[in-house]
């Protein structure tokens, strides 16, 4: 989930605007959604970019593994968990909500390297995700979705998200390193990388929109 950064920020650097080329106008990306959320992967809609390093896939996954951001939203997570009981054998209490927190961050971070930096600079695909800006609300909503299976080469070229799918199952495969026993079935390790795939997915969806909200309402600026 580092660098890589939206549009209006690659402006800036000129060794990489020069690349950069917006063909019209249309809400640009910011590096934090609502200033706290880390949205360094997003491209604004209608820009060209040069090919993703394996230095920038690398520098974009850890950014968004240990952006201060990232403790705050695993607490969220962990306090969730704790609350309804996902994992029982963790109990209740500070030590129990330790528990929570440590596995939550631990899966997090596994995930994001895996899926946006080592699998994308193995399979040369690009793990940024670029914003379609255009269409109707279901169109924008179905493409967004979509990009958990499908991304682009580092050659500009559309094909299958393996990066996503297969780098969600393995780090859904590696917590069974770290969790008790009886959370490393195949019931719970599928549960785990399905919802790392659901997150994403979600997550997409609330970047494609970012742009138009923000505009219409927030007017954030970098």
């Amino acid at each position: 989930m580092a660098g890589i950064a939206p549009t209006s920020a690659l402006a800036a650097d000129p060794s990489v605007a020069a690349t950069s080329t917006p063909t019209m106008a249309a809400p640009q990306q910011t590096k934090r959604i609502l200033w706290i959320v880390p949205n360094f992967r997003s491209v604004s809609a209608n820009t060209k970019l040069s090919p993703q390093s394996a230095k920038e896939k690398f520098t974009v996954g850890f950014q968004d593994s240990f952006d201060y951001s990232s403790f705050i939203f695993v607490g969220v997570q962990a306090g969730i968990s704790q609350a309804s009981k996902s994992y029982p054998a963790f109990h209740q209490g500070a030590a129990g909500f330790g528990r929570y927190y440590w596995h939550t961050f631990a899966d997090q971070a596994d995930e994001n390297l895996w899926v946006e930096a080592i699998l994308p600079t193995v399979l040369h695909e690009d793990s940024r995700y670029y914003t379609l800006g255009q269409g109707s609300l279901v169109k924008r909503a179905y493409y967004a979705v979509s990009r958990v299976v499908i991304t682009r080469t580092d050659g500009d070229h559309e094909t299958l998200n393996l990066a996503e799918i297969i780098g969600a199952g393995t780090a859904a495969g590696i917590s069974s390193a770290y969790y008790p026993g009886q959370y490393c079935t195949w019931t719970k390790t599928g549960q785990r990388w399905l919802t790392s795939i659901v997150i994403d997915g979600v997550t997409f969806a609330a970047k494609e929109f970012w742009p138009d909200v923000n505009s219409a309402f927030i007017h954030q600026k970098d």
